[in-house]
């Protein structure tokens, strides 16, 4: 059971206020960890971009924890402290952390924190609405990291905000950077090699969360769920979805692991269709965690289902 403590945007000044009188320290107190650049970040892709980036010169801390979806999280309390100590606040943006507008209302007054939202200059996606649909979504999809041409994007910018904050060691950003946009274009690279001869081809997930990959790599997603893996299908979607399947002779229906595959089973029982895991990279899983496993290879393992899927 989660108990998620929400803020309202009247409370958060107040609440930050006294969280930094009881903890015993301000902006200076927390800004650096051992001579490095303090960098708090949303959820996993950040986390690994700042990692990846900051490397020793670096502090990072990720505020939504493994095995977390990120739709359904909200900051605590210990959240306000965490960043109000932080140099760098790095987010996604895109609707995505719908928190992030009044959590930085009370934050941004209390020192120098640099907040940065890393899908700047992505052409973003935008839905038929532009309205919240009542289960979040604000109609434009927020999925950047899952297509590796935006995440190319996302790296230059995270790069931008160390180098700002830190010249001291511009030059190893600089120089990490560069490695990590070497692999990604490599990651690129074979996705696009591997998913050229399925253009136009549409493929059927649980959440509408590849959108952008669909975009970069000329597929068409069908989407059991909306832009929020906690958006419940009405009955007339599941019965279109189901139809779609059977006169388009879809084989394979994709679930992700951080949310139920419930009705991704009731779809595939309905169809004979099999299941296959589309990874849309919010966080890890306590065993990928443990096991080792990262943005590209969780990224390589979505490209191997794929392509078995569209043979």
């Amino acid at each position: 059971m989660k108990c998620l403590f929400r803020v309202s945007r009247a409370a958060m000044p107040a609440l930050l206020a006294a969280v930094l009188i009881l903890s015993g320290c301000g902006r200076n107190g927390g800004a650096q960890a051992e001579g490095k650049v303090s960098v708090v970040t949303t959820f996993y892709p950040l986390y690994f971009l700042a990692v990846q980036i900051g490397g020793e010169d670096a502090h990072v801390v990720n505020l939504i924890p493994t095995g977390v979806e990120p739709h359904d999280w909200s900051p605590k309390s210990r959240d306000l402290q965490t960043v109000s100590q932080a140099r760098l606040f790095l987010y996604n943006g895109a609707g995505l952390e719908a928190w992030t507008e009044d959590f930085l209302g009370g934050i941004g007054k209390s020192g120098s924190l640099t907040a940065v939202e890393a899908s700047q200059g992505i052409p973003l996606i935008k839905g038929a609405s532009e309205e919240a649909d009542g289960h979040g979504d604000t109609g434009v999809d927020p999925h950047t990291w899952v297509s590796p041409k935006s995440v190319l994007v996302m790296a230059g910018n995270v790069k931008e905000a160390f180098v700002q904050a830190d010249p001291a060691h511009s030059k190893a950003y600089e120089s990490r950077y560069e490695a990590l946009k070497n692999r990604l274009s490599e990651l690129d690279a074979e996705f696009g090699k591997e998913l050229a001869p399925y253009q136009g081809r549409d493929i059927v997930v649980s959440h509408q969360a590849f959108g952008y990959l669909c975009r970069d790599y000329g597929l068409k997603q069908v989407a059991v769920m909306g832009l929020s893996a906690e958006a419940e299908p009405r009955a007339q979607d599941l019965v279109d979805v189901i139809r779609f399947i059977k006169e388009n002779g879809i084989k394979t229906i994709f679930f992700e692991e951080l949310v139920s595959n419930k009705l991704t089973e009731t779809i595939a029982g309905e169809t004979d269709a099999r299941m296959l895991e589309l990874n849309p990279l919010e966080g890890l899983s306590p065993e990928q965690e443990k096991a080792g496993e990262d943005y590209f290879s969780l990224m390589r393992r979505n490209l191997q289902n794929l392509v078995k899927a569209l043979q």
